[in-house]
C-alpha cells in the first residue's frame, strides 16, 4: 500500500482518514473525511452492551460538574487502552472538510479547534487515526471502551479533565446519525472518533466508532496559575479603584 495512504485525511489531498459526516458543528454544514488505509488487522469492534439502549441519545440530565472557562486541551490519556497522546488543533478548509492530524505520527490525536472546546459547555470532537500504513495508531482500540469508562483531558491551563463514557456505538458511513453524534448538550461532552468495519481500496472503511462521554470531574488549575490569576485580580481592584474619578460614558 502506498506510504501517502493513512487512516484519517483528505482524499483529494491523497490524504487518508475517519469516514465521519460532522454536521452542524458550528455553520450547520457539513464536514466530511473519508478513510484509506489498511493494515491487514480487524481492530476492536464495540459490544452491544455498551451502545444507548435506543436509536436516539438520551436526554442529557443537568450537569453536575461547572463548566469550564475555555481553555485549549493538550493532552489524552484513555488508561484502560493504553492512549497517551498529545493534542493538536484541527481546522476545517473552505469546503468545510475537517483536517486531519499529522500522517506521520499514529500516536497523535487533534480536537476541533473550531468547535466546542472540551470542558465547556456542548459537544467537543477529538478525532484520531485507526491505523497508518505502518500500523495501529491512536485510536484503534477505542472499541474496547465500555460505558462507565473514563477519559482524561489535560488542558493548557494546567487542570485535568476526567470524561465519564456514555455509551461506544459503530456506525455505517452510509447510515451515520450526525444529529445524534453532533447535536447540542447543555453540558460538557465528548465525543472520540475513528474509522472502523470493513476496508475496500475502492470505498475505504466503511464505517465509524463514536464515543459519547461527558465532564464527570475536573481538578482545580495547579497553585502557579491560581496564584497568577490572583495576581491579575489583585492589579484589577487595584486599576478600578485608582480609575474611579473617570466620568461614565454619556454624562
Amino acid at each position: 500500500m502506498p506510504a501517502a495512504q493513512h487512516s484519517l485525511g483528505v482524499l483529494r489531498r491523497r490524504r487518508a482518514g475517519l469516514a465521519l459526516i460532522l454536521a452542524g458543528l458550528a455553520t450547520g454544514g457539513f464536514l466530511i473525511v473519508d478513510s484509506s488505509a489498511d493494515t491487514g488487522n480487524t481492530p476492536p469492534r464495540p459490544s452491544a452492551a455498551d451502545a444507548f439502549t435506543g436509536p436516539i441519545r438520551p436526554a442529557a440530565p443537568a450537569p453536575t460538574v461547572h463548566p469550564l472557562p475555555y481553555s485549549p486541551p493538550t493532552r489524552i490519556t484513555i488508561p484502560a487502552i493504553g492512549v497517551d497522546a498529545p493534542l493538536t488543533g484541527l481546522t476545517t478548509d473552505d469546503d468545510h472538510t475537517l483536517q486531519p492530524p499529522p500522517p506521520d505520527d499514529k500516536n497523535l490525536a487533534g480536537w476541533y479547534q473550531e468547535g466546542t472546546a472540551p470542558g465547556s459547555t456542548g459537544t467537543a470532537v477529538i478525532a484520531g487515526h485507526l491505523d497508518t500504513h505502518t500500523g495501529p495508531a491512536v485510536f484503534y482500540r477505542i472499541g474496547q471502551l465500555h460505558k462507565k469508562g473514563t477519559i482524561n483531558i489535560l488542558r493548557k491551563d494546567g487542570r485535568t479533565m476526567t470524561f465519564t463514557i456514555d455509551a461506544v456505538e459503530q456506525y455505517e458511513k452510509s447510515d451515520f446519525p450526525s444529529k445524534k453524534v453532533y447535536g447540542r448538550a447543555n453540558r460538557p461532552e465528548l465525543r472520540l472518533i475513528t474509522c472502523a468495519g470493513a476496508y475496500s481500496k475502492a470505498s475505504s472503511y466503511s464505517a465509524n466508532i463514536v464515543v459519547y462521554a461527558h465532564l464527570a470531574k475536573a481538578t482545580p488549575p495547579p497553585a502557579r496559575v491560581t496564584l497568577t490569576q490572583n495576581r491579575i485580580a489583585q492589579r484589577s481592584r487595584t486599576t478600578l479603584h485608582n480609575s474611579t474619578s473617570i466620568q461614565p460614558i454619556g454624562t
